[in-house]
């Protein structure tokens, strides 16, 4: 659909053969000008609806139809100005044009018609703002027109008939205000399309020729013609336009629209009390008023009742993990709080071992579908009223009320043996399974205490290679070992505390010396020598270890170095604390027993 503002030139021709209508010298001039303005105007309309694929071409056809009968009622015109000299009212140019009506409410009706799953809203607001406008209508334009004793009843018909439609055209075109998006070219000229007509329409009923601003009324209808001609030449093509043309929203011109039409009973009773005390239109306007509290009442209870469903699904967004579908840290914090004061709770915390390695080697997508299966798995292994909540990443928590240490372990063993079973994923099975940590709220209300004792159980059960463990006093002591190593490791990076020693690897039998390993030792200036098997773990949990590799790599390769300046000098024998010649073979040699470089068990020989 084009954006710019070419189509401005539609309306501003519009505007011009309005012009060129009021002032013609005759009557018979205005009507040709009338003429060739509908007729042209139909022309181009089947022009613009055949040059493209337009989404609702059948509906454009029916609309242009509506066109066509005001060209053969503008025919008639021309024909009674050019033999009678005048413009007879009712006559058959009357028929055509009211005849023209059907088709323009139903073209309309079409093209703006909204989804099927917001029609009632919008009908509903287009009742009101109709209802409204309908009751200023009645009062000041039709009920006059009605009320007046000499006029025949044809005349009065057809007074009638015209503002009726124009009131209808505007119904069924307020669906266009309502849409969601920028305002489309299309979408302006069909909405001044309908508000003209509707002001021509009062203007033709209630205005006498002898009116200064008649001829302005019915030139005015000369712009209604080009609009539609220009409506269709900006019209969507294709379902996909349409579909996008078609939502609605709830914006501030809604709401502005129906706090208006909300208004015409006080103001009608306050014209009519001022101008004419005792002749108020009591029954239109209680009747108007009943309608609108009706149709606003029923409004607002849609729109209450659409806000609570919005509320209701925000919430379980805000309390559901979108990736598995289970309670989120959110809603686990939640439970766990509502449980602790009656019940006595059962946590345990499951995290998976070598995920982080499924999802570098896989990608993200198997490690999300892997995630998905852990979560149904979980669920089908506890109790229904039992709670699996995703904590985040690849972190798990199962909360059980009720229940005793003895049947937690149970269905913690259920929970291992579901995950030990292998998931398919892309022609391939991936077997996986979890460190867990489980603890009860024994001493405690506390729900942040409960999660810690399960989370230090759970570190626990990771450092001892995976498996379950249940939370201990004796956990904390060497949780703030832990602690203290893990603060103190950077600093024996920092200062030197660190020594390098060699375990030579011999080949057999000739006992010739073919590669060193480099073990690394600690030596703490308070506690002495500290064991690699206290402190390797704790370094390979932080992410030291791969500083601390760094390092022994770059010490070994330093007193390599350091080693072949001192070939010349009679060979060491062969000790723990010595340096390795440059003349030893490259510790990758096949002829090497032992791997060399330090990898996560390199450090725990001794």
């Amino acid at each position: 659909m084009r954006r710019n503002g070419g189509w401005l030139a539609w309306p501003a021709v519009g505007l011009l053969a309005c012009v060129a209508y009021v002032v013609a010298p005759s009557e018979a001039a205005r009507q040709i000008v009338m003429l060739l303005t509908s007729l042209t105007s139909v022309v181009l309309a089947v022009v613009n609806i055949r040059r493209r694929p337009l989404a609702d071409a059948r509906l454009w056809y029916v609309l242009t139809g509506g066109l066509a009968f005001w060209a053969a009622g503008d025919l008639v015109s021309v024909g009674n100005a050019v033999t009678l000299g005048l413009l007879p009212f009712p006559s058959w140019a009357d028929v055509f044009y009211l005849s023209a009506y059907p088709l323009l409410i139903g073209g309309l009706f079409g093209l703006s018609r909204p989804p099927r799953q917001r029609s009632l809203a919008g009908l509903l607001d287009s009742a009101v703002i109709v209802t409204g406008l309908g009751l200023v209508y009645w009062v000041f334009v039709i009920e006059p027109i009605a009320h007046q004793p000499d006029l025949p009843g044809l005349v009065r018909l057809a007074s009638v008939a015209y503002p009726t439609a124009g009131l209808l055209q505007i119904a069924v075109t307020m669906p266009l205000i309502f849409r969601v998006g920028g305002r489309s070219p299309t979408l302006w000229l069909l909405t001044l399309c309908s508000v003209t007509a509707m002001l021509s329409n009062a203007g033709y009923s209630f205005l006498t020729p002898s009116s200064p601003v008649y001829h302005v009324a019915l030139g005015m209808y000369l712009l209604v013609y080009v609009c539609i001609a220009g409506a269709a030449r900006y019209a969507p093509t294709g379902r996909a336009g349409a579909d996008d043309a078609t939502k609605e929203r709830f914006g501030r011109m809604r709401l502005t629209l129906l706090g208006v039409s909300t208004l015409p009973v006080p103001v009608v009773l306050v014209i009519e009390g001022w101008h004419r005390p005792g002749r108020i239109s009591w029954l239109p306007v209680a009747a108007g008023a009943v309608v609108l509290f009706g149709l606003v009442l029923v409004r607002l209870s849609g729109f209450v009742t659409k806000v609570q469903i919005q509320a209701g699904q925000l919430e379980d967004l805000a309390m559901l993990d979108g990736l598995t579908g289970l309670p989120n840290r959110r809603r686990f914090e939640q439970r766990l709080q509502e449980s602790l004061p009656s019940h006595v709770v059962q946590l345990a915390v499951l995290d998976l071992n070598g995920f982080k390695e499924v999802n570098d080697r896989l990608g993200h997508g198997t490690g999300d579908h892997l995630l998905a299966v852990v979560g149904q798995r979980l669920t089908q292994a506890v109790r229904s009223d039992d709670m699996v909540a995703r904590l985040g990443g690849d972190e798990f928590a199962v909360i059980m009320t009720d229940t005793s240490s003895a049947e937690m372990d149970g269905i913690v063993e259920r929970l291992q043996a579901g995950l030990r079973r292998p998931v398919r994923v892309d022609d391939q099975d991936l077997l996986i399974s979890a460190s867990v940590g489980s603890a009860d709220s024994t001493g405690t209300d506390d729900p942040y205490e409960v999660l810690r004792r399960a989370d230090v159980a759970m570190y626990a059960a990771k450092t001892d290679d995976g498996g379950h463990r249940r939370y201990s006093n004796r956990m904390d002591q060497d949780a703030g070992e832990q602690a203290q190593v893990r603060a103190e490791l950077k600093v024996a990076l920092d200062t030197g505390q660190f020594r390098l020693v060699y375990q030579p690897i011999v080949s057999l039998p000739g006992g010739r010396i073919v590669s060193v390993e480099a073990l690394v030792r600690w030596q703490h200036p308070e506690r002495g020598s500290v064991s690699p098997a206290a402190f390797i773990p704790v370094a390979e949990q932080n992410g030291l270890i791969v500083e601390l590799g760094e390092w022994i790599l770059r010490e070994a390769c330093t007193q390599a170095v350091a080693g072949a300046t001192s070939s010349a000098r009679p060979r060491p024998s062969a000790s723990a604390s010595t340096c390795p010649p440059a003349s030893w073979p490259n510790p990758t040699s096949p002829t090497s027993s032992r791997r060399s470089w330090p990898g996560p068990g390199w450090a725990r020989q001794t």
